[in-house]
């Protein structure tokens, strides 16, 4: 038996998953709350939870902070977005602290099963176009255009600079420190010749 958490703020969607899951053989919703303060209310010490729906866009604390909660409390506890967002800056942000798997809202819901099942089973579910940005990402396409020389993690950076990110951003993502991504940078610069964020990027479209 799969014993499932949901955190939804939207009483719409939430309802329905409820009802859904709660009609699925071998799976058994425990608890359901709008918010993760509320879900962490709800949830004493006889409530054992196999996995978490949470949405990323909740009232109060942010799904992705919920994330850590959830696993400090339950390290066996599997813990899969389920939300509007597919942008690589909250991807990333929800995998660094923990999440398992990634779908987005328009999923099917047998889809959803489907992943709960894969997920519950060791898997790591995402969307198609999930998981392609996180492929992409690991794996940059553009690296050997930029330079030859550059290792895969200063591509990875690259990458995050042209879509806008902080440093501050950019450590978060990568989940390393801020002066180490100033010394990437450092190095990036030297190897690309430019002396700017701004030199970086115009590089791309000469």
């Amino acid at each position: 038996m799969i014993r499932l958490g949901i955190i939804e703020d939207d009483d719409e969607i939430r309802n329905m998953l409820d009802h859904y899951f709660g009609n699925q053989p071998g799976i058994s919703v425990l608890l359901s709350a709008p918010s993760v303060e509320s879900f962490f209310e709800h949830w004493n010490e006889t409530i054992y939870l196999d996995i978490v729906l949470s949405d990323i866009g909740l009232p109060g604390e942010s799904g992705i902070k919920g994330i850590s909660r959830i696993k400090r409390r339950a390290p066996k506890c599997s813990v899969m977005m389920l939300t509007v967002y597919d942008d690589a800056n909250r991807i990333f942000q929800a995998l660094c602290n923990g999440a398992t798997g990634y779908l987005l809202k328009q999923t099917p819901l047998p889809q959803i099963k489907e992943a709960v099942t894969a997920l519950y089973e060791g898997g790591a579910p995402m969307s198609p176009g999930i998981a392609r940005k996180v492929v992409e990402y690991f794996n940059p396409k553009n690296a050997g255009q930029l330079s030859e020389n550059l290792t895969p993690r200063e591509s990875q950076i690259v990458m995050a600079i042209e879509e806008g990110l902080t440093n501050k951003e950019v450590a978060i993502r990568m989940d390393i420190s801020l002066e180490t991504v100033k010394y990437h940078i450092k190095n990036i610069y030297e190897k690309l010749q430019v002396n700017s964020r701004h030199a970086l990027i115009s590089r791309k479209y000469k």
